[in-house]
This record gives C-alpha cells, sequence and structure tokens, in this order.
C-alpha cells in the first residue's frame, strides 16, 4: 500500500515542490493551503507523515499542530514543520507539542527527501521503478514471429521476457512466478484470451495485463478494453509504442533513458533512432529535470546527440526549446552530435551556428 504525506502549505510553489521530490516513490501526496483544511484531510486520509507550514492563513501551523496533538485519532501522525529562517526559533518552541523535525525555507529537494527519510520508509522497494530497473514480462503468444518481434522490440530494455505459447502454459507460469507485465495475444481462437486473463487477474489482480491484436481488428480491442486490459498493443509491432505502452501500463519511469546527472553536470541523451515519439517523451520530462538539476547544483548542461542515426526534425525544435531554456536560467550548456544531427541542424536558422563540442576534447576534460 501507498504511503501518504499531507503537504500543508499556503505557497503553491512550496506544495509542487513537495510533490516533485516524491515523484520517483510510490508516495501519494496530499494537499491542503491551510490549517482547516489541512485537519479535515488528515482525518479523511490518516497519513503517515505531515508536512507543515508555520504561517499561513485561516489556520497556521501552531494551531493546526495543537488541534491534531489533542486528536486521539491523530496525534500519533509525525510532524514536519516548515519555516523561514526568522522563524526557527518559533519553531523550537513549540517543539514541546511534538514534532519530528523541521526544515528551513527555501530547502532543496534532497534535504527534505533525507529528513522524510529518518520518519518513513523511503527504500529502493518503495520506489517508482524506472526503464533502467529489471523486470519480467509474460508474453502468450503461439507465433515465434510474434514473440520474437517483442523481444526486439523490448531489447533496450534489462527486461526479461518470458513466452508462454498456449493458455495452460501460461497460466502455470504465472501462478508459479511473479511478473511485472503480462502481454496476451489476443489472437487465440474463441474466447481462450479472455479466459486467461480473467484466471490471472483472479490469481493476482495488481498484475497489469496488455492485449496483443492486429491494428484493423478494432471489435477485439473494444472488447478487452471493456473487459478491463490494461492496455492494447497493435500487430504489426511498433517497436516504440511497445516499449511505450508496457512502461506506462507498469508506471515505470522513463526519463532515466534521456536525463542523466553526472560529475555536476546533467546530460541529456537522444537516442540513435530518434522517432517522434521518443522526442515527445523526452519534451515531456524537459521542465522537471531542469529544475531538478538546478535544485541539485548541477552548473552545466551536455547534449549527447552523438548516437543519432534517424530522426524527426521535431528533436531540432525540442533542442532549441532545451537550449533556451538553459540560457534563462544561465546554465553553460554543450553539445555533442553526430554527423546526421549537425547536418539537420545547418537547415535551422536557430541551430546553423551552433558550436559543436568534439568527443575528444570532451573526453580529455574529464
Amino acid at each position: 500500500m501507498k504511503k501518504k504525506i499531507l503537504s500543508v502549505d499556503d505557497s503553491k510553489a512550496v506544495r509542487a515542490l513537495v510533490k516533485k521530490a516524491f515523484s520517483n516513490f510510490e508516495i501519494d501526496i496530499i494537499e491542503a493551503p491551510n490549517g482547516v483544511e489541512g485537519l479535515s484531510a488528515a482525518s479523511k486520509e490518516i497519513p503517515n507523515l505531515i508536512l507543515l507550514d508555520v504561517t499561513m492563513p485561516v489556520m497556521d501551523g501552531v494551531e493546526m499542530l495543537t488541534r491534531l496533538k489533542g486528536d486521539p485519532a491523530l496525534k500519533g501522525i509525525p510532524v514536519i514543520m516548515l519555516t523561514a529562517e526568522g522563524g526557527r526559533e518559533k519553531v523550537m518552541s513549540i517543539a514541546k507539542l511534538g514534532i519530528r523535525d523541521y526544515i528551513v525555507k527555501p530547502f532543496k529537494e534532497g534535504v527534505l527527501i533525507d529528513k522524510v527519510s529518518r520518519i518513513i520508509d523511503l527504500s529502493k522497494d518503495s520506489r517508482r521503478k524506472t526503464i533502467l530497473d529489471p523486470a519480467r514480462v509474460l508474453l502468450v503468444e503461439d507465433k515465434p514471429a510474434i514473440v520474437e518481434a517483442v523481444r526486439q522490440g523490448l531489447a533496450g530494455t534489462p527486461w526479461e521476457i518470458m513466452a508462454a505459447g498456449s493458455a495452460y502454459d501460461a497460466i502455470d507460469r504465472f501462478v508459479d512466478r511473479e511478473y511485472d507485465l503480462v502481454i496476451i495475444s489476443l489472437s487465440f481462437d474463441g474466447d481462450i484470451s479472455f479466459e486467461v486473463f480473467k484466471k490471472m487477474k483472479a490469481h493476482n489482480s495488481k498484475v497489469p495485463i496488455v492485449g496483443l491484436v492486429v491494428k484493423t481488428d478494432t471489435d477485439r480491442q473494444h472488447k478487452a478494453l471493456q473487459a478491463g486490459f490494461d492496455s492494447i498493443i497493435t500487430k504489426p509491432i511498433d517497436q516504440a509504442e511497445l516499449e511505450t505502452r508496457a512502461c506506462r501500463s507498469m508506471g515505470i519511469d522513463t526519463s532515466p533513458r534521456y536525463y542523466l546527472f553526472e560529475n555536476g553536470r546533467m546530460r541529456v541523451v537522444a537516442p540513435d533512432v530518434c522517432t517522434q515519439a521518443r522526442v515527445i517523451e523526452m519534451r515531456s520530462f524537459m521542465e522537471r529535470k531542469v529544475t531538478e538539476a538546478v535544485d541539485s547544483g548541477h552548473t552545466s548542461v551536455l547534449i549527447d546527440g552523438s548516437q543519432v542515426t534517424e530522426m524527426d526534425v521535431n528533436l531540432i525544435k525540442f533542442l532549441i526549446e532545451l537550449m533556451n531554456a538553459c540560457e534563462r536560467i544561465d546554465m553553460n550548456c554543450q553539445i555533442l552530435a553526430s554527423e546526421r544531427l549537425r547536418k539537420e541542424c545547418d537547415g535551422f536558422e536557430e541551430s546553423k551556428s551552433w558550436k559543436f563540442v568534439d568527443e575528444t576534447i570532451l573526453a580529455a576534460a574529464e
């Protein structure tokens, strides 16, 4: 079961920072802008921890804390107070009411995570899985060519793909081992695929199950979604779509594929085959990752396009956005580019004057 953190603060920016800090953990963040709504949320949700601002309108943190400790159902919930530098003495004076810790504003995500981890479990098991983590996938498909296509489509992940060629084999395998994802072909005769689905869900309803079906068979697609399949992957298999839907079904964070933090900088990696879907995915993480880089004290960005061999034109537009974002916050940005990417950059007014860093010089500097 997910742990819950109640964030009570009149600042939307602070509540957003708290939410972002725990985005890679299996943590539900509940928000309230003042003590009155905070008390209501605490009574309804019974969180594992409350992050409580001292100074707020309607009802401040001191009054809310006093009422919390006076309620037998809520007094056991640990509280971390948030305060401005000038309010540190005030926090110390109310520590006798029963707070577990305090954090001085402004604070970085790392400080918040460290303080919270001392009170509730933020172990790796509770961290949101990423594309770099191992996973076990059960593929229920009787056609070897499709099995191979799925294996190739997921070859860029560290996942273990187990294939079952029949309904009986699939159910036996599912019962015997734990899986993170099941992909079931909907091309089996009759309703065999749906019977397998029902038996698997009856055994373990938490494992996401995706249907694999011919693109033109809209009736089966609709029937599968109505039955409760988590998603649909169509044949012929688009490798990028296969991986993306599999990740979404498992709730996997794919940002580490593109954004790495190393040696005081953020490296943004463009894949060798940079399709429109990949560019859209990269862009979806950009704002959060740039903010994360700044919060973590990183001072520069390296755009690594050295492996790009095929690309959608939107990659250049994304790089322009990223360069502009870095420029606005005075963050140094360098580009490492393949020949293909360099040629494409020449075709845009905004990018044709870019200076590319040489890989050998970069390696020597490291």
